[in-house]
């Protein structure tokens, strides 16, 4: 990874294995990631491979969302199905919340 950076923000998650998983750098000075919104960082592993771990953001904090020592070369095939996922479900998540939001409003009429 580039130095000044604390990471890479997820921008796009390809379903397919052949197209790259689209990220922009994170510089260290940048804020908490917003809600939903996953950041990677890799580093080599001790011995062979990358050590590479994902974090989430939520509506307070930043967590540890995953990690995956030792991943070989074509990791990002390892992380992709993990990644798609959380990020669907953020996705759904937020949907459900503005469903919920726009029913309590009605609901106040």
């Amino acid at each position: 990874m580039p130095a000044g950076v604390r990471g890479a923000l997820v921008r796009s998650i390809p379903s397919g294995h052949g197209r790259p998983i689209g990220v922009l750098w994170v510089p260290t000075d940048a804020p908490r990631l917003p809600l939903g919104r996953i950041s990677l960082r890799w580093e080599p592993a001790t011995g062979s491979g990358w050590d590479v771990t994902a974090h989430l953001g939520l509506a307070t904090t930043e967590v540890h969302l995953a990690s995956w020592h030792a991943a070989p070369d074509t990791w990002p095939h390892l992380v992709r199905p993990t990644l798609h996922e959380v990020a669907g479900l953020c996705s759904a998540l937020a949907l459900a919340t503005a469903a919920l939001d726009f029913s309590n409003r009605l609901a106040a009429l």
